[in-house]
């Protein structure tokens, strides 16, 4: 049963790395700046606020479908982590008051 689930999990957990935070930050300010833009100039173009709400509510879910889920280029960086020793005998130590603390 955990090899079916694996691959759900996997997909649901939504792992990105730090770049990718910072990538779909971006996007996201980005793409809503210019939807709102958009939104305001055609709305001013043609004097009409539903079509400006209509825009601007396209663009946030446009902005929300770009950045919400876990795209793989949101994951291109990851990070190593070191792994664990286990408490074997090659664990760093750490002096406090001249005591030997694991």
């Amino acid at each position: 049963m955990d090899e079916l689930l694996a691959p759900l999990q996997d997909a649901f957990e939504g792992q990105i790395d730090f770049h990718g935070q910072r990538l779909a930050e971006i996007l996201s300010t980005v793409l809503l700046i210019i939807s709102g833009a958009v939104s305001f100039v055609v709305g001013y173009i043609y004097k009409d606020i539903h079509l400006t709400l209509w825009i601007g509510l396209a663009g946030t879910l446009f902005t929300g479908l770009a950045v919400i889920p876990p795209w793989p280029i949101y994951n291109q960086n990851p990070e190593r982590w070191l792994n664990s020793t286990d408490g074997k005998a090659n664990t760093p130590r750490v002096l406090v008051d001249g005591v030997k603390v694991a």
